[in-house]
């Protein structure tokens, strides 16, 4: 046998010249190699930088696009995703760029998209999510793949179906009930309704998943509120795989901190449900005046009653085309696992395929010369007239087996909220309002929604 020690100190040494060859791998050949694949095919994009690829691009366009005011009916494309409006122009509608020494190919037809999401012989699996999202995401229906996600979704899927949602519908009544008994001190006066649409979401998820009110479940939410923004600030920062192993950032301390207080929290939810259990215990004012119309034709001011959401025809072509204007999630991230052809492209593989459906929801060649303006009429005749049956040109919750498994509790939540207060209230615009959607994980409103309310009656509203 050789001596212990030499081999050691070889090993060592092979192991330190490992290093740099993958970091350069990583961050040179294959940046190098992938440009000249897809350039060869006609796939253009701004050049890559070293270890940063294209990240301090795209924040310097996303700071300057968020210093500049937008109107109303200004297209929010160009504000929300700037750096993909600018290299859309500038390259086409199909470009290459990089997070990073991560490759992202953006696909904006809808053959393609379709193609990719449906996913049929398994050769697009979802893109790693960031370091943050990860953390806060584990391993569970949104981030598994194959037969584990299988198991999730299987086991989840029907706590949004049928018997199961209907028995929500009371809960989510009772938080709407509360939040509108506290609206009345605010009659004739200025309201921020985007923070209250965040409470009363919060209300309803905790009513429904553990049975408890928004107070027992506020730490979580709160905790949830300053997480998104440690993913904002670092969504363009490069990451090093390991680093944080040897030194962690100022945010990834304040990060771990967070996600144990929400851990704990939960945990301490679902004990008390346990114990429960074995216990036994614009011109869109018009569309304003036609919504309330048809809600007080079905129900009167009576609570909604589950039978009679289906029949209701002009709150749901409001709902779909805010849906198609804001979608929730303005992108959906694939990679391929190996080499494939897609459309007329041959891809190489761990290439990240960009969809964004806030793109082709804006398509003037898919929606017409107005996509950007705010039309429920578009649906009148349903989503599948308004698209000509073609899925890939609205998918607000996405396409295929990974479409959003709480896309059905969603809209039904939308529905009663809606009805509510529509059987209690007008509301206008406050001229303080500010127009600013803006990506912070999901998209919101950067400066709130402040409205002004107007009592339709002066009794306490349907019962």
């Amino acid at each position: 046998m050789g001596d212990p020690i030499l081999i050691l100190s070889s090993f060592v040494c092979f192991c330190l010249l490992l290093v740099p060859f993958r970091f350069l791998h990583r961050f040179w050949w294959t940046p190098v190699y992938i440009q000249y694949r897809l350039g060869s095919q006609g796939i253009k994009g701004p050049s890559y930088k070293f270890i940063h690829g294209n990240t301090k691009e795209m924040l310097k366009m996303r700071n300057e696009a968020l210093s500049k005011p937008l109107g109303l009916l200004d297209d929010i494309f160009p504000r929300v995703l700037p750096h993909v409006y600018t290299w859309m122009n500038n390259y086409g509608k199909n470009h290459l760029s990089w997070r990073g020494g991560e490759p992202q190919l953006l696909i904006t037809e809808p053959e393609l998209i379709k193609e990719v999401l449906n996913n049929r012989d398994g050769s697009y699996l979802k893109a790693s999510l960031p370091f943050y999202s990860m953390k806060l995401m584990g391993n569970g229906l949104a981030t598994s793949e194959g037969e584990q996600w299988v198991k999730h979704r299987k086991l989840i899927n029907p706590a949004f179906q049928g018997e199961n949602l209907e028995k929500m519908i009371p809960e989510m009544i009772v938080s709407v009930e509360l939040m509108l008994r506290s609206w009345k001190k605010y009659q004739a006066k200025e309201i921020e309704v985007s923070e209250e649409f965040r409470l009363l979401t919060s209300d309803i998820i905790s009513r429904t998943a553990f049975g408890s009110n928004y107070l027992e479940g506020k730490t979580i939410f709160d905790m949830m509120t300053k997480y998104s923004n440690i993913i904002r600030r670092n969504i363009f920062k490069p990451r090093f795989p390991g680093l944080s192993k040897i030194w962690k950032t100022s945010d990834e301390i304040e990060g771990d901190k967070l996600l144990g207080v929400m851990h704990n929290s939960v945990m301490e939810i679902i004990k008390k449900r346990k114990e429960k259990v074995k216990l036994g215990d614009i011109d869109c004012y018009d569309w304003q005046d036609k919504a309330r119309e048809e809600v007080i034709e079905l129900f009167g001011h009576q609570n909604p009653h589950p039978n009679d959401l289906s029949k209701l025809h002009t709150i749901s072509m409001i709902i779909n085309e805010a849906l198609r204007l804001y979608p929730p999630t303005v992108a959906f991230i694939r990679r391929s696992e190996r080499e494939v052809r897609l459309g007329k492209f041959i891809l190489p593989a761990n290439i990240q395929l960009f969809i964004s459906n806030l793109v082709v929801h804006r398509d003037p060649g898919i929606w017409g010369d107005d996509a950007h303006l705010f039309k429920p009429e578009r649906f009148s005749g349903g989503v599948a007239k308004a698209t000509s049956n073609n899925v890939a040109a609205y998918f607000p919750f996405g396409i295929g087996p990974r479409t959003c498994v709480g896309f059905n509790f969603a809209t039904v939540g939308a529905k009663i909220v809606l009805i509510m207060i529509l059987q209690r209230y007008r509301f206008t615009f406050s001229p303080t309002y500010v127009h600013s959607p803006v990506i912070n994980f999901l998209l919101v409103p950067q400066h709130g929604i402040q409205v002004i309310l107007h009592s339709l009656q002066s009794d306490e509203g349907p019962s």
